[in-house]
């Protein structure tokens, strides 16, 4: 028999399978932890099945009192084993089989619900059981409130469908009714998990809370329709030739799945940092690398095959591969391992037979000859139900601030456009959806504040929602923890979230900044701004709850807002170092624009001495702050890292410490700087500059104003 046709079989049969159920239900009394409750119902459900193997999912009602702890038990009649168990441990005596709960599912509320799973195998026949028991009480769906005197002894009642015969399969429940550009188009707007199950070698690892179900509730309140799960399997599967995924991690995995699915979101799985710590050695190492990637890829779609087709599988997260001649080499060598994925997720069968998959094109880049690869792969596939997925960070002067890019310019702009434009016209002009699986700034921390200026980061965001949403782009915010605080699940910054909610539907005016600044010495005079409505109207000026006046304190010609002297001298008060005061305003549509008023005086600096290991220019900032610094040897050559440009990367280079009143110059700054003078040109945002000289010598650096 052909591979072919193997394939179509199994599908089939998967199909077949998909409407097998079984519903058990039983009485039985509390009598303390660890105990039944005053009744139960279970559902046993097979929603697929193939030649040897099957999923199997099991429900358990509590239909009585609260339960805090149980144990499920049941006998095979047909000799069937369970293979693997997710949300239960399985032990089996014979064909009897004991289900113990985890340390998260123990407790079952009163008309509360668990569910566990797992695959399993049989031979011959694979017969549902007929009966379950609880606790060791069999159960038969009597409920009620609890009560003091145990009710009768009940009888057993079994309610099952009758297996249809493969003439007559019935489409697996949860395939789509639609195609996948509806769905990609459903997921947005997306909010991605990051730094957590991608995390290496645990979910905590790198600083964030294990995730609850809490937290996608909250993602789900906040408008978010998908959510991408990134999952690392590299720690947590065994040796060759099996590669057999940890229980445990599965299980886990399988929990905040199916709580994602449980709030209606939509959910995209995939092998992340797998790709650089041995995907990436597949060209040189085909067989066993090949071979790693099958046995997880077909662990984890036999393991999710039963579920939703609102869940997605996303094959490698930015592939990347060493030994290749090139980008054109590496691009069919990622040919290989994505039709490889989509073959044998499909031949899973199940909901499998028609989810969703997700393709990257090499490094998840926009650029054309990338997507004219990817497209190539999926015209060859001749699948309808296969998405594309690119990454985006924008342009990475901005993104980093280096080279001087510390503003949303024509260059940050123009980037972005041509990028959606390239992903639109390749595929989502003929039928392919695109799915920006992370977007952000590379350098958006909460940790690492004033890299990249709030107002320019307004400005990339609004614009990033508006491009993405008009070239029919379904967009996936990468969030490690910068944007929402999964502590408290409050937003880090609720004026950025409020921009970015308000992008998903319509356009916010912006301005040239989102400050202006007062100088503490001389009069105070009127300060203009420039305002990109982005197709909405000036609507007013406010101060908090109070308008401010047209004429007296403002002006608006065009485009651009002028507030007054008077108005200037009013809100900057005393002229205190720092922001005095904060107005906004309004459009027809969208968020305001906040402006600070900003007062200061020049900043100085004075001598130092330290070493290539630490130096600090001492800095009185005086109310400005920093915002790039070029590095310059005598004959004007740059000097230091990336000597391509004069003007460094922002905090990776050189870093301001407000509190301390000091400039670090970085160890990485420092490894690439010759020997002898270097002038240093600090730019603050209020437009004052400030030069400053060092000479290295060896490992010793003293500087002094220039």
């Amino acid at each position: 028999m052909s591979e072919h046709n193997v394939r179509q079989v199994r599908r089939r049969i998967g199909l077949v399978a998909a409407v097998v159920a079984l519903t058990v239900a039983g009485g039985l009394t509390v009598t303390g932890n660890a105990q039944a409750a005053a009744g139960c119902r279970v559902t046993y459900t097979v929603p697929s099945q193939w030649p040897g193997g099957f999923t199997a999912d099991v429900t358990i009602a509590n239909l009585g009192s609260p339960v805090n702890g149980w144990n499920l038990t049941w006998t095979f009649p047909s000799g069937q084993r369970v293979t693997q168990a997710w949300n239960a441990t399985v032990t089996a005596a014979g064909p009897r089989q004991t289900a113990k709960n985890m340390s998260y599912n123990a407790t079952i509320g009163t008309d509360a619900s668990v569910s566990f799973g797992f695959n399993g195998a049989w031979t011959g026949s694979n017969t549902a059981p007929t009966s379950f028991a609880l606790n060791g009480v069999t159960c038969d769906g009597s409920g009620g409130a609890p009560t003091s005197t145990p009710p009768p002894s009940p009888s057993a009642s079994v309610s099952r469908s009758p297996s249809p015969s493969p003439s007559t399969s019935p489409p697996p429940t949860g395939s789509p009714s639609d195609d996948a550009m509806s769905t990609v188009a459903d997921m947005q707007p997306g909010w991605g998990l990051g730094n957590t199950f991608d995390a290496i070698p645990d979910e905590t690892s790198w600083g964030n809370p294990p995730v609850t179900q809490a937290l996608l509730h909250h993602v789900r309140s906040q408008g978010y329709r998908s959510i991408r799960i990134p999952v690392t399997w590299s720690n947590h599967h065994g040796p060759a030739p099996d590669h057999t995924i940890d229980a445990a991690w599965l299980s886990r995995i399988r929990q905040v799945v199916d709580w994602a699915l449980a709030e209606d979101l939509y959910v995209l799985i995939n092998l992340h940092h797998d790709s650089w710590q041995w995907i990436n050695a597949y060209p040189g190492d085909r067989s066993t690398v090949m071979n790693r990637y099958t046995a997880l890829w077909t662990q984890i779609a036999t393991a999710f095959r039963g579920h939703s087709s609102k869940l997605l599988f996303e094959s490698i997260n930015e592939p990347q591969f060493t030994g290749t001649a090139g980008d054109t080499q590496s691009d069919e060598v990622l040919d290989e391992l994505n039709t490889a994925f989509v073959r044998l997720v499909r031949r899973t069968g199940g909901n499998n037979a028609d989810r969703v998959l997700v393709l990257p094109t090499l490094h998840t880049s926009s650029e054309q000859a990338r997507l004219d690869a990817l497209s190539a792969t999926i015209g060859r596939l001749q699948d309808d139900h296969i998405a594309a997925t690119v990454h985006f960070y924008g342009w990475w002067p901005f993104s980093v601030n280096i080279a001087g890019g510390t503003r949303y310019d024509a260059n940050v702009e123009q980037d972005m456009v041509d990028g959606f434009n390239r992903v639109r016209d390749t595929f989502v002009a003929r039928g392919i959806p695109v799915i920006i699986g992370e977007w952000a700034l590379l350098s958006y921390d909460y940790t690492r504040p004033g890299i990249i200026e709030r107002g320019e980061l307004l400005k990339f965001f609004e614009a990033v929602g508006y491009h993405a949403r008009s070239r029919g782009l379904t967009t996936i915010l990468w969030d490690a923890g910068s944007f929402l605080n999964r502590n408290d699940l409050q937003w880090r910054d609720p004026g950025l979230f409020a921009l970015m909610k308000a992008s998903w539907t319509t356009r916010s005016a912006t301005a040239s900044s989102d400050r202006i600044h007062v100088s503490r010495a001389g009069a105070v005079t009127a300060k203009a701004l420039t305002l990109d409505l982005h197709g909405t109207s000036f609507q007013g000026l406010w101060q908090g709850d109070t308008r401010l006046t047209e004429g007296a304190d403002y002006t608006v010609s065009g485009t651009t807002l002028t507030l007054t002297g008077t108005a200037v001298a009013r809100l900057a008060g005393d002229r205190a170092p720092g922001i005095n005061a904060t107005v906004e305003a309004r459009f027809s549509a969208g968020v305001p624009w906040r402006i600070s008023v900003v007062s200061y005086d020049p900043p100085t600096q004075s001598a130092a001495t330290g070493t290539t290991g630490a130096f600090a220019v001492p800095t009185r900032f005086n109310g400005d702050e920093l915002a790039t610094m070029e590095a310059k040897y005598a004959d004007g050559s740059p000097a230091g890292p990336a000597n391509w440009t004069p003007y460094k990367e922002f905090w990776t280079h050189f870093q301001p410490d407000y509190a301390a009143n000091t400039i670090l110059l970085k160890p990485e700054f420092f490894a690439e700087v010759d020997d002898g003078p270097v002038t240093l040109t600090f730019h603050f945002w209020s437009g004052t500059q400030v030069t400053y000289r060092i000479v290295r010598s060896g490992d010793t650096v003293t500087g002094s104003p220039a």
